[in-house]
């Protein structure tokens, strides 16, 4: 397992599709040129799959793109489920969890890394304490937990790029075809995650988007 979720030689900003509900589209989304998928496993999430009906296509992934599961405040039993199913990757954590939880985990030798609503500029320095080679920064939105569809300040997310140059930090939050290019150039990041953006509704995914999406990305990485 690489260090981080994007791999360090990567010559370019890696793209994650969030939200995936089904095989077809998975495969789609990987054809497209996604970098990563992101299967959410949060009950309340608008794009929730149980790790029991995403197991069997999952599996069908292994090896081909990092599968990362997005969990909110998840239990020790459930992230050791999901780490045993052998279906994922990366686990997310897009809760409410602190440092020492993410240190916690690390420790016993889960795949994580935090992501996080950020505001103001008092939240990167709340950031700086997690022990994640990668972070993910999205809008802030403490009912939603991500997928809100809102924007993230960018000049929060270009302050991180440039306080945590050995740190891999993806971007999120309201980013879409339209502005992922603009989003790239003014943050630099390692990576950028969408799900909204690319949607016809939640957990199904418009296509022509994706690779509109990926292609922009691509275009101003």
């Amino acid at each position: 397992m690489q260090s981080t979720l994007f791999p360090p030689d990567l010559d370019r900003v890696g793209v994650k599709i969030c939200g995936i509900t089904t095989e077809e589209q998975a495969q789609a989304i990987v054809k497209a040129g996604a970098d990563a998928l992101g299967i959410n496993f949060w009950p309340r999430s608008k794009r929730y799959i149980a790790i029991e009906d995403a197991r069997p296509w999952l599996l069908d992934l292994e090896g081909v793109v990092p599968r990362v599961a997005v969990t909110v405040n998840a239990s020790d039993d459930e992230i050791r489920a999901i780490a045993e199913s052998g279906a994922i990757d990366w686990i997310q954590l897009h809760g409410d969890e602190t440092p020492d939880r993410v240190e916690s985990l690390t420790q016993q030798g889960y795949a994580v890394f935090k992501a996080m609503g950020v505001k103001d500029r008092e939240m990167l320095v709340t950031a700086a304490a997690f022990p994640s080679p990668t972070l993910l920064l999205d809008a802030y939105a403490p009912v939603d937990y991500g997928g809100s569809g809102e924007t993230m300040d960018w000049s929060l997310g270009a302050e991180a790029v440039t306080q945590w140059p050995d740190r891999q930090v993806i971007l999120a939050g309201g980013l879409h075809p339209g502005n992922v290019a603009d989003a790239i150039q003014q943050v630099n990041p390692a990576g950028v995650d969408v799900a909204s953006g690319v949607e016809e509704r939640p957990g199904v995914k418009d296509l022509e988007k994706v690779r509109a999406f990926v292609e922009a990305a691509r275009g101003a990485g």
